[in-house]
This record gives structure tokens, sequence and C-alpha cells, in this order.
């Protein structure tokens, strides 16, 4: 099996090379080193560890049946054994899951992630047992047990595991559930990505990965964009069988996991994942869905008009304003934007951001096999995180690095509240992130002074947010739809196509026009299977930081730098209403979504001034 490299630098592949994509002089761009979690697939050190979880996690199989008996110092005692247990397995299903990322279509690869998640599932199948019996205790011995610091220190954990009680089964249940999710779910996933990872787009005399062809959309070349169009619903199309099968079986099989759990929806599994209520979700769907004619409608007629064009093509959604300069940002160029922007609203997230610049933390190039997209992965409060890109050079690549590092930086931060405890809820995971967005869209606004790039950054960054709340929206709104649809049996081919079709049009507008191929676009969404009803949590993020970042620029909060770190360092201890407490800010106020809207509303003005 292949071993894992130590920490080096690569060029990305030249024009000429179909791998690169025609990106061209980004410089040398970084790739990670895993050597901080473990020394490869077949060291030692991953070889001792799962010894040691499997040691630690038979001996913890004494609680079984015992929790309700224990004093407030041996429960807290026991948690804190729990926790230690899921931190090592936490730290191995990490390394599994970036080790395989990095090269989706190594089979080598791919049969070690399966290893590790199937070994993985039997220990944790000899823990299930503790949370199912902490949430079978009644509210009066519970709290005689938490007043004991040892228990106590653990509260914010166990008030939001007990927000599942109602929907929990018997222990044997749970555990067929958790063993049989190795030859279901996951199997199923794995499935879709390497497919992915695999599938070639013929564009022209090239053969492109999907991440290299989705680039092309960017192009300032209509012609360019279109070809590239064109082979991605081709490639898509190919292989949308096996998509539509994909969905149907893991919509079905949420369903019935749903269905025994007594989830009223499809999205309240992961409204109640979320810490976030329906009606605050059903809210900011509601005052998104109601703005699209007010923000995509109206900024797509606009750049129909900068384009001189009648009728945009789907291709041309992200394409640069003809006015624009139009280069590729060399890797050096982003870190020092990105840093910069950072640095400028504090020095202490800065030093954090240098981290993962200096000590491999990021893997950047393009390669083809690698995982598409971007992420942040958290890994273990004991390690630290790792940061995918595919950084080609655009500027939404530049932008895309600060989103990550926003998560980064988070992570960072959140991790000494310990295992339990620094995860963030979805809902509130997405705010470092598009702060730090905000942050390096206001950095590069004010440094630049040519009116026509001025426009451009703007545009730019209307899109960027169009893409985050309306699109994200519309996904969600796809994706409940066929969750809906599925209930009644399983969807053909045309069916999901039809209904990814009308989101779409009710999104963006009047001003499109759809070729036939882009029905496919819905099955390469990653999102849909990895963590169904995820992308509502984008939305939620870009209409809060629009809040937030209001309440930073008018300095109507004081010490708001200190506030900000206290918000991302308090991990998942405080749900989002004590998180937003002392910015002003409540997301159960049906108005504060709205107000979000606004925000992008406002930049459209200011673009529609300019003409």
């Amino acid at each position: 099996m292949t071993q894992l490299h130590d920490a080096r630098v690569t060029n990305i592949p030249k024009k000429d090379d179909p791998a690169g994509g025609g990106a061209v002089n980004l410089g040398t761009l970084p790739e990670w080193n895993l050597g901080d979690l473990y020394s490869g697939p077949t060291g030692d050190d991953l070889k001792a560890d799962f010894a040691a979880a499997d040691k630690r996690a038979t001996a913890f199989e004494a609680y079984r049946g015992k929790v309700a008996d224990l004093d407030g110092a041996a429960f807290g005692a026991a948690i804190a054994e729990y926790e230690a247990i899921s931190e090592i397995m936490g730290k191995i299903g990490s390394f599994a899951q970036l080790y395989q990322s990095g090269d989706v279509s190594n089979p080598e690869r791919g049969r070690f992630y399966q290893d590790v998640v199937e070994k993985l599932t039997v220990l944790g199948g000899k823990s299930l047992f503790f949370t199912l019996e902490i949430n079978r205790l009644d509210d009066e011995s519970l709290a005689q047990k938490m007043k004991q610091p040892a228990a106590a220190h653990y509260a914010p954990w166990v008030r939001d595991l007990r927000v599942m009680r109602e929907h929990e089964l018997s222990d044997d249940l749970e555990k067929l559930f958790l063993d049989k999710s190795t030859t279901g779910r996951t199997a199923w996933v794995r499935l879709f990505d390497e497919t992915l990872a695999n599938m070639r787009c013929k564009v022209g005399d090239e053969e492109l990965t999907l991440t290299a062809t989705l680039n092309r959309l960017s192009d300032p070349n209509g012609d360019k964009r279109k070809v590239a169009a064109k082979a991605i619903g081709a490639a898509l199309g190919g292989e949308a069988s096996l998509f539509t099968l994909i969905t149907n079986v893991l919509a079905k099989d949420k369903g019935v996991e749903d269905e025994w759990r007594k989830f009223p929806r499809p999205v309240s599994s992961r409204n109640l994942a979320n810490l976030v209520e329906d009606e605050v979700v059903d809210a900011l769907v509601s005052a998104a869905k109601g703005a699209f004619k007010d923000t995509a409608h109206r900024y797509y007629a606009l750049k129909a008009k900068w384009l001189g064009k009648d009728k945009l093509e789907y291709w041309d959604r992200n394409a640069p304003l003809p006015t624009a300069e139009h280069r590729d940002i060399p890797w050096s160029e982003a870190h020092s934007t990105v840093r910069g922007a950072y640095a400028g609203f504090s020095p202490k997230l800065a030093a954090i951001v240098d981290d993962f610049f200096a000590k491999n933390w990021i893997d950047a190039p393009a390669r083809p096999g690698k995982s598409s997209g971007a992420f942040s992965h958290s890994t273990v409060p004991s390690v630290h995180p790792y940061i995918l890109l595919n950084y080609l050079g655009s500027p939404r690549d530049v932008q895309t690095l600060a989103h990550e590092l926003g998560h980064g930086v988070h992570q960072v931060l959140a991790a000494p509240q310990g295992t339990l405890m620094s995860g963030t809820p979805l809902t509130l995971a997405e705010t470092a992130s598009v702060f730090g967005e905000m942050l390096t869209f206001q950095a590069l606004l004010a440094q630049e002074k040519n009116p026509v790039q001025r426009r451009a950054l703007l545009a730019g960054k209307v899109e960027d947010m169009l893409n985050t709340v309306v699109r994200q929206i519309a996904f969600h709104d796809f994706e409940r739809q066929v969750h809906d649809a599925r209930k009644n049996g399983e969807l053909s081919q045309e069916e999901i196509c039809d209904i990814w079709i009308s989101v779409q049009k009710e999104s963006l507008g009047p001003v499109f026009h759809f070729d036939d191929e882009y029905k496919y676009y819905w099955s390469y969404i990653s999102h849909f299977l990895h963590v169904p009803f995820y992308v509502y949590a984008y939305a939620f993020g870009d209409c809060l930081v629009n809040a937030l970042y209001n309440v930073y620029a008018t300095k109507a909060v004081p010490d708001f730098e200190a506030k900000y770190l206290d918000m991302l360092s308090a991990g998942g201890k405080l749900r989002h209403k004590e998180l937003l407490a002392p910015f002003g800010l409540d997301a159960t106020d049906p108005g504060f979504w709205r107000r979000g809207m606004k925000t992008i509303e406002g930049f459209i003005d200011e673009l529609e001034k300019v003409g």
C-alpha cells in the first residue's frame, strides 16, 4: 500500500496538461502532511491506536446497564472515558477520510478507507449503549448526577444529546442501524464519490476532471464556457442511471429511518441535529424565496445587459464581466490577500491562519482523482484541522481559501472544549467561514480604485452571495421535493430532472435559458448524499453574517473582536440564541432573515447605479 509522503510543495500542471484544467503560473501549491495524524495507513502508530481503542471500548462495556446507578462523580468519569475513546476513534477516522480524499480513484486507498470504517463501526457499537442509557434517565435522576463537578463539565453535551430522546430506538435496533450503515449509506456514498472522481469530461481535444471542467465555466471566453458546460452535461448524463439509483436508494434509506424515528419531515432530523427549530428554518427559506425576484432575478437581468444579451445561457451564470481584468491569481498572492484580510480584523486569527500555511495543513493542487470541491476537516482537538482545496487560480478560488480558513480558525479556537463539545451545529459552522469571505472581499474592495474593477469585485461578491443563499435554498427546495416525492415510490430519472429544472427556473429567473443537458446537473451535488439537508446551512450562515458584519462595520457593539472570538471559542457549548445575544441579534425574529436578504439587495442597488 502507498505510504504517505512527507510535507512538500508541488507545481501545478502546465496549461497543456489536462489535469490542470488550463491554469498556469500559479507558483508552488502546498500539499498537506498527514503525519500529524499517523505516519501512514500501515504505520505502527495507527495499529497501536486501533488496539488501544479496542481495549478501552471493550472495558467500557462494563458500564452497560449500570448508568442509572452511577453517582455523579462516577457518571462524570464515565463520560470522560467515553470522550477519550471517541477522540481516538475520531483521529483514526479523520486520517482515513483525508487519506482517501487525496486520491479517491485509488482502489488501495478505497479499500483502506472501507476497512477503517467497518472496524470503527464495530468499536462504536461497543459504546452505543452509553448515550442511549443517558437518554433513558429521568430528569430528576439526571439532575442529581449533574450536580457533581465532574459531570457538570459535560452539561452542554448532555443537554444536546437529549434532544434526540424521543427519536431513539431500542439498543438492538440502534446497533442494527449502525452495523448496516457500512453496507448501506456509507457504501452508496463511496460509490458516488469514486464515480465522480473517475469521471472525465471530453472538452474539445482534452479529457478533464469534473473539477477542472467546472472551473472553465468561469472562463472569459463564452465559447469555452459552452464547450465545458456541454461536456459536463454529457459526462453526467452518461452516469445518470447510476446517480438516479443512488439518489433513490439513499432517499428511501432516509425515509425508512425517519419513519422508525418518527420525524415529521425529512428535514426535521437535520434541524434537530443543528439545534435549530423547524420554524426558524422555515422562516429562512420563506425569506430567501420571497426575495428571489429582488435579488437573483434582478441581478442576472443586469448581467445579461452587461454581456450584451437578451437571454443568459446557463453557462453564463458565473461568467466574468467583459470589462474586468482576467488573470490567474498565483498562490502567493492568494495567500497574502487572505492573510492580510484576517490580520486587518484580528491579529489572533491571522496567527492561526499562518499555521495553516507554514505547517502544511492545506492541500491545494487540483490533482486527477482527488476529491472535488473544498472542505476543512476538524479532525480531533488533540491534532488540528486540515483544508482541502482544488486551487486553479480564479477569484472564486481565493474566496474559497478565505472561506475554508474561516472554518479552520473556528475549529482551532473551539478545540479546547474537547471532543464532545468542540463541534458546532451546521447552522453556526458556516458563520466564521462566510465572515472570512466578507473580510477578504471588503479588503479587496478597499484596495481597488479602478471603477471598472470595483464593479467587477462588487458583482463577484453579489454572485457569491447569490450562490450561497439563493442557489443553496434552491438546492434545499430540490432536496425537499425529491424526498417528499420518493415517499410515493421510486423516482424516474426524468422526474428528478424535472424537479431540478423547475427549482432552477424559479430561483434564477426568466432571463436564463437552459439547454437539455443542464437537467443532469443535480447529480454532482455531493451534499445531497453526504449530509442530507446540509445546504440551507450556507444560507443560514450568509444571512447571519450579513447581520453580524453590519454590527461590526457600524461599530454598534463595543469590543466586537473579543466577542466574536468568544463566540467561535464556545464551540458547541452554547445555542444560537446565546451566541448571538452579545451582538443584539436574534435568529428567531422573522425579520432577521429579511434583513440578511436586504444586504444583497443593497449591493445590487449600488450596481444598478453604476450601470
